[in-house]
């Protein structure tokens, strides 16, 4: 993995009550999620740069109201007539 280097106040991590490696990882998995939301990663992609396993990556987001499913209006709709069309 290639390193960024995100600045912010000293103070931070201690105003969140984490620690550097703590708010580190925080930063990491937020921006992995944010770019699995906007479509640029899939979520095995984002759940390596977050360095946490796939699964695990999938529960965080729902657990920080991302949603697991990126679905766009017109994918849904067509999900939606095949389900339609499957029930009797």
């Amino acid at each position: 993995m290639k390193p960024v280097a995100v600045e912010y106040p000293e103070e931070l991590p201690g105003l969140l009550k984490m620690t550097k490696e703590q708010f580190a990882a925080e930063v990491r998995f937020l921006a992995a999620a944010k770019l699995f939301e906007l479509g640029k990663l899939s979520s095995g992609k984002a759940a390596a740069m977050a360095g946490i396993g796939h699964v695990a990556f999938l529960h965080k987001l729902g657990q920080y109201g991302f949603c697991v499913i990126n679905l766009h209006d017109e994918q849904i709709d067509a999900e939606l007539r095949a389900a339609a069309d499957l029930a009797p």
